[in-house]
């Protein structure tokens, strides 16, 4: 719906402390879904021990859960519509609790890669279908300050995952990493059994649409195993990664045809008549390719140039967090009183001048200014974040609510996937690059190479010390370089998602509530 005025809706009739408590049952779904997806990284090397495994095949760890939630993210607004949003929730919760246990009592490779599957297939629904209830549950007045609220957990929990993963497999076990999930998996179960109410049943399709879904899964389940073996495989100098690219070609080609064709697709064609979704979905792109990649490249680079320890390096990124945190809730609160649009603005903003500070860090850097931009750069996508997820639905359909939602996931999911492979594919690049540029002007003839002395002799590239000496510092050097031009790609792939917000229709102001009660009908 890409009307100017926003559509009639109710809010669920829900308040006062029920309320509460489904809004935290949401925030605890999200949060656990958003960890899982990062809080099992550093853990990996434990389980490559435990498991058996080589290091190429540990990763399926990480790559099962991402595939396998991407795809199932699409038909979860069908599946909620057909079988009721409450019970899908409830389903989804409970498995992926089920899942995670599964996961951390896995006793082999196969085992850990099956259940990191359904663990990804369980939680694909968590945060769409926490969103789209959250968006219920509260009148229009006050979803800035719910979205803010939502957000925390989609934001921090990519961003505190490989943190809290780092601590629990230090100081206990990494099958702890899987574990915490049961009480929080209960408490959320619980809390939405007693207290979320059920929407009105709204009329479904009677079949699924399994041609839409099947070239949906080919796409994503293709374009994911390119990016996550494209480096290890040289890319497109690979004949698999070539395979592989050309089925999500076909499988994205397909998937539209398809979908401006079927008479009855899952993902509904009026979910891509509104205006401020489309430019929603470009501008999470933009924002998901950021929100892991930039946290990915910050460890390797405090802990290898820095030389800081791990758990010192995690400590240092945790402040982002916090300016996260900060920055959606004061978005909340001025959602109703500033155009979001100019709040998603100072987000971009912040977010350039945060890669611009990145683009001068050295592994000599003081601490202060290495917190100052993690921090800057925190705050800017809370700034995007909240007012984005205000924008994006105002003028949708409720009807169209959890599609849209999901399409949101996915796209940030996709984003995720495609920033972090990028600027990993840009930094190793650009290290090699830059290597070999250094070494070029390193010869016998350098008058550097030439002083006399200990110096000159510890330096001499003719001698095997020598030559491992240099090529150590060369390599020292070019990875600094690597990095730098890495954020400096960040900041330069950010800059086009600013002009979507020229696109975006500005909210009006949220009626009163003696307005909204006469305008809204009821949802059970």
């Amino acid at each position: 719906m890409a009307g100017q005025d926003a559509p009639k809706e109710e809010v669920m009739r829900i308040g006062g402390m029920p309320r509460v408590i489904v809004t935290v049952g949401c925030m605890i779904g999200t949060l656990m879904q958003a960890l899982d997806a990062t809080i099992a990284n550093v853990s990996l090397p434990y389980m490559q021990g435990s498991l058996s495994a080589s290091y190429d095949e540990i990763t399926w760890v990480l790559t099962s859960y991402v595939i396998a939630a991407a795809i199932m993210t699409a038909p979860v607004g069908w599946l909620a519509t057909r079988f009721g949003r409450k019970n899908i929730f409830l389903i989804s919760l409970i498995g992926f609790t089920i899942t995670s246990m599964m996961c951390g009592v896995a006793t082999s490779l196969g085992e850990m890669v099956a259940d990191r599957l359904l663990q990804g297939v369980f939680g694909a629904a968590l945060v769409p279908l926490s969103q789209s209830t959250m968006l219920d549950i509260y009148p229009v007045e006050q979803r800035g300050s719910a979205m803010a609220i939502w957000g925390i957990g989609v934001m921090i929990g990519p961003i505190l995952g490989p943190t809290l993963g780092g601590y629990l497999t230090y100081f206990y076990n990494w099958r702890y990493v899987f574990f915490v999930n049961l009480p929080f998996g209960i408490a959320a179960t619980l809390a939405l059994v007693f207290f979320m109410p059920k929407r009105a049943k709204r009329p479904a399709s009677g079949h699924f649409d399994w041609i839409g879904f099947g070239v949906l899964s080919l796409f994503l389940a293709s374009l994911q195993i390119m990016l996550d073996r494209g480096q290890e495989k040289d890319w497109f100098g690979s004949t698999e990664i070539i395979t592989f690219a050309v089925l999500a070609v076909i499988g994205l080609y397909l998937f539209v045809v398809h979908m401006f064709t079927a008479e009855n697709p899952f993902i509904p064609r009026g979910v891509f008549r509104d205006r401020n979704l489309n430019a929603g979905l470009i501008t999470m792109f933009a924002v998901g390719s950021v929100l892991l990649s930039s946290s990915t490249l910050m460890p390797p680079f405090l802990e290898k140039l820095g030389n800081y320890p791990v758990e010192a390096a995690g400590l240092v990124m945790a402040p982002r967090g916090f300016g996260t945190m900060a920055a959606m809730m004061i978005a909340g609160r001025l959602s109703n009183k500033i155009d979001p649009r100019y709040m998603m603005f100072l987000g971009f903003m912040l977010l350039l001048v945060s890669f611009w500070m990145m683009m001068q860090w050295l592994p000599s850097s003081p601490q202060s200014y290495l917190l100052e931009t993690i921090i800057v750069q925190g705050a800017g996508l809370g700034f995007v974040f909240t007012p984005l997820q205000v924008v994006a639905f105002y003028t949708l359909d409720p009807g169209l609510r959890t599609q849209g939602t999901s399409l949101l996931s996915l796209t940030r999911n996709v984003g995720m996937a495609v920033g972090i492979s990028i600027t990993e594919a840009v930094q190793v690049q650009m290290a090699q690059v830059s290597h070999a540029s250094i070494s070029q002007s390193i010869s016998p003839f350098d008058r550097m190479l030439q002083v006399g002395g200990s110096v000159g002799k510890m330096l001499d590239p003719a001698t095997k010390q020598g030559a491992a000496l240099l090529n150590a510092m060369i390599d020292t050097q070019s990875q600094i370089i690597s990095f730098l031009d890495a954020f400096k790609f960040m900041l330069i792939i950010s800059i086009p998602a600013v002009f979507c917000l020229l696109l975006m229709r500005k909210p009006p102001p949220a009626a009163t509530p003696a307005a909204d009660k006469h305008e809204m009908a009821v949802m059970e």
